[in-house]
C-alpha cells in the first residue's frame, strides 16, 4: 500500500480585485516548471445572482523523485463572491489551500507479500530514515516557495491593475 505522509498545509488568501485567469495560469506554469504533473480533479461554479459566483477548483499535482518517492501537492482553490469589474478583472475573495505530501512506494513494489511489507518497514525506519526526512524537508520547502511565489504574484498583479 502506498505510504502517504502529510508534511505541511498552507493557505494563501487575497480579497479584492484580481485576474483569476492570470493567477491560474501563473500557478499552473510555476508547478509545470518544477516538473509537476497537474491533474484538475474538479471545477465547480455556482452563480449566486447579485452576490456574484463561487468557484471551487481542485488540483492534484505530483512529481516523481525516485522509483520509491513522489511529492504530492493537493491544491484547493475557493473563490467566493466573484463579480466582474472590468476586462479580465474580478472582485472577490480568493483562497488557495496547498497540502504537501511525501509518498513512498507509490508503485506498490513492496506489496507482494507480508514479508516484503515487513522488509519495507525495516527499510523505511532504519536504512533510509535520513533520506525520508530530507525529502520531507524538501516537500515543505517547495510548498513554502509556491506560497511565496503566489503571494508575490498577487501583490504585483494588484499593483499592476491598480
Amino acid at each position: 500500500m502506498v505510504e502517504r505522509d502529510k508534511i505541511t498545509a498552507v493557505k494563501v488568501e487575497q480579497e479584492g480585485i484580481f485576474n483569476l485567469k492570470e493567477v491560474y495560469n501563473f500557478f499552473y506554469t510555476w508547478l509545470s516548471d518544477y516538473e509537476y504533473f497537474i491533474e484538475e480533479k474538479e471545477y465547480k461554479e455556482k452563480v449566486k445572482g447579485e452576490e456574484g459566483k463561487d468557484i471551487e477548483i481542485e488540483w492534484n499535482a505530483f512529481r516523481k523523485i525516485t522509483d520509491y518517492f513522489k511529492y504530492v501537492l493537493k491544491i484547493k482553490w475557493v473563490i467566493r463572491g466573484v463579480i466582474p469589474v472590468s476586462k479580465g478583472l474580478s472582485k472577490g475573495k480568493l483562497t488557495i489551500n496547498i497540502m504537501g505530501f511525501l509518498e513512498r512506494d507509490y508503485e506498490n513494489k513492496w506489496e507482494s507479500s507480508s514479508m516484503s511489507k515487513f522488509m519495507r518497514s525495516i527499510y523505511d525506519r532504519y536504512i533510509i530514515k535520513q533520506r525520508i526526512e530530507d525529502y520531507e524537508d524538501r516537500v515543505a520547502e517547495e510548498v513554502d516557495e509556491a506560497v511565496a511565489q503566489l503571494k508575490a504574484f498577487l501583490v504585483l498583479e494588484g499593483k499592476r491593475e491598480a
